[in-house]
């Protein structure tokens, strides 16, 4: 079977741009027989900032991702954290990496290149580890469990390629160990437009979160920015971001209809309130169940210890052959 690995990074409340775009495909991509899918939250990667936010981001995260249909018992689903053998690994994996591999990672250099800007400060002033060593720890996070393939936005692709000559590179020196991963980037995702019509993003703060309750998600989907056609005038459903956030959640006939509906003048006020519909009856379901989740999270908490406890089953016996590879064993046997 193939092993696809996905990392998720709590930072912030998931919103409907994360989930078309990532969290909905994923899921439905879990369900194929062939693959073996490995999800994770990538807590160690989250930690410099608020130590609450990142606590009560894995909790909604973790409550999102099993709300809109992951199943525990097909995929092993756990947290980072939990799983001591791969910090293990990203210490040794620091054995073969070059640091010039490192100071061209996208992240170091774009902070390197913003402090050079400023007269007078030095090039790493304010520049922490975790930062410059990112790209490590997603490499034990990927190589850990032999991932052949790892989904990723274009931002994170040169990690996946960085894991990968990591793997080389442990290989040549000490046998052939570690699976060398291949990115898969999204063609064809969707990227939704936010409340002012930018990408929906949280650094824009234009976003709809995934499970607002019925009240607010109507409140924002009529915030959405439209230009001032009157209804009966043609609209353009190719510069809409209503049509584009409507068609993200629609099938091809409600589609084709909506487009129809532009054709004939349709008012922004009936699209808006067509659109909180259309995304009410997909989500309602999800959201009870995530209310449900964050009101008990012993429940989250014992699923993501059930599968740290299927991740070190793979993780213990394949740090031991690491371990051993690289010489640190028991001195008689």
């Amino acid at each position: 079977m193939e092993i696809v690995l996905t990392g998720i990074k709590p930072t912030g409340t998931p919103h409907i741009g994360n989930y078309v775009g990532a969290i909905k495909p994923a899921v439905a991509a879990s369900g194929n027989p062939r693959i073996h899918s490995y999800f994770f939250l990538a807590d160690y990667h989250a930690i410099g900032g608020d130590a609450d936010a990142v606590a009560r981001s894995t909790l909604e995260i973790a409550a999102s991702w099993l709300a809109v249909g992951l199943n525990p018992e097909r995929v092993v689903f756990y947290r980072q954290s939990d799983v001591p053998e791969i910090l293990e690994l990203t210490w040794i994996l620091h054995t073969v990496t070059a640091k010039g591999l490192l100071n061209r990672g996208h992240a170091y250099k774009a902070a390197v290149a913003e402090n050079e800007a400023t007269t007078g400060r030095d090039p790493d002033q304010g520049i922490m580890m975790n930062l410059y060593s990112y790209p490590v720890l997603m490499a034990a996070d990927i190589l850990m469990f032999k991932a052949s393939k790892v989904p990723v936005g274009r931002d994170q692709k040169q990690h996946v390629e960085m894991a990968r000559d990591i793997a080389q590179r442990f290989n040549h020196n000490f046998g052939e160990t570690f699976v060398l991963p291949e990115p898969v980037i999204g063609e064809h995702i969707a990227t939704l437009p936010g409340l002012d019509g930018r990408k929906m993003s949280k650094s824009y703060a234009n976003v709809i979160p995934l499970f607002a309750d019925e009240k607010a998600l109507r409140k924002l989907v009529m915030k959405v920015k439209t230009n001032s056609l009157e209804p009966g005038q043609q609209k353009d459903p190719n510069d809409s971001a209503l049509y584009d956030i409507y068609r993200a959640f629609a099938t091809e006939e409600e589609t084709a209809a909506i487009r129809a509906s532009y054709a004939a003048g349709i008012g922004w006020g009936e699209m808006k309130q067509t659109l909180f519909e259309r995304i009410d009856r997909e989500i309602a379901p999800a959201r009870a169940e995530y209310q449900r989740l964050m009101a008990a999270p012993g429940e989250v908490e014992a699923l993501l210890r059930a599968g740290a406890d299927k991740a070190r089953a793979v993780s213990k016996p394949f740090l031991a052959e690491i371990r051993d590879r690289v010489g640190v064993r028991p001195l008689a046997r």
